[in-house]
């Protein structure tokens, strides 16, 4: 490739910092990008060094990324059907030096992990799209569907974590929160001792996302917990609380 090429191509990708700095991003400049949903994802998975990781849907590496920085000594897998994205998380792992403790599969959910099935994971996380129907959204712009639009239904995706969660090994998910009663049977069918953080934008206001922590082979009674509350009326962008996951100064501890 030419470096005219180079310079004409380059403005469509933009580096981010994440954690307070200590993550470097590479992702488009439009279409989608990473943001809080990630974040709390990867303040849930509590990997210890030597633990495997796995990611469906990875994109460009924000959530993996931010387990990396957050969790040392972690072996990290993503799965990301789109061949772009792909190749900007193993970019972004050649950028945040864990390239060495990381593989990125191109590939798509729906096709299950293949010569990822074994060893099975200690995590298997995920960030699915919200919607398993396009009509129920308004014409998402093409860089943003794969991201909105679940292709396969969200069973898809639930098989896929539970298949890659070895027995007793944590599955995490962030999603809508009016599809908890459909996460809760779809993972239900293999794992328990389920988590349920509640996310809301404010105080007075409902929960709009849930983040979901489930066991496979797991028989503990479900713990509906505090909730996550994002902004005040105070007018700073964050709660205390939410900055501090943000900045990598707290987890999630579920």
């Amino acid at each position: 490739m030419t470096p005219e090429a180079d310079a004409s191509t380059e403005p469509q990708i933009a580096e981010s910092a994440l954690l307070g700095g200590r993550v470097r991003l590479l992702q488009p400049t439009h279409g989608y990008r990473a943001g809080m949903d990630a974040a709390l994802v990867a303040a849930v998975a509590a990997a210890r060094p030597g633990d495997r990781v796995f990611e469906a849907g990875c994109g460009a590496g924000a959530v993996l990324m931010q387990v990396a920085a957050r969790r040392p000594g972690t072996h990290l897998v993503g799965l990301e059907r789109d061949a772009a994205a792909a190749e900007l998380a193993r970019r972004n792992a050649g950028l945040n030096g864990v390239e060495d403790r990381t593989l990125i599969v191109t590939g798509d959910v729906a096709d299950g992990l293949g010569p990822l099935a074994s060893p099975r994971f200690d995590w298997a996380v995920s960030n699915p799209p919200f919607f398993d129907d396009a009509a129920a959204l308004r014409a998402p712009a093409p860089g943003k569907r794969g991201a909105w639009i679940a292709d396969d239904g969200l069973k898809a995706w639930t098989d896929l974590l539970l298949a890659a969660a070895k027995d007793g090994g944590r599955i995490v998910l962030i999603h809508r929160a009016d599809r908890l009663a459909d996460l809760l049977a779809l993972l239900g069918e293999k794992a328990g001792s389920f988590a349920i953080l509640p996310i809301q934008p404010f105080a007075d206001a409902p929960a709009k996302r849930v983040l979901v922590q489930a066991v496979r082979s797991g028989r503990a009674p479900l713990r509906l917990l505090p909730p996550l509350v994002l902004h005040d009326r105070s007018g700073a962008k964050h709660t205390p609380q939410a900055e501090a996951v943000l900045r990598g100064d707290a987890a999630l501890e579920i």
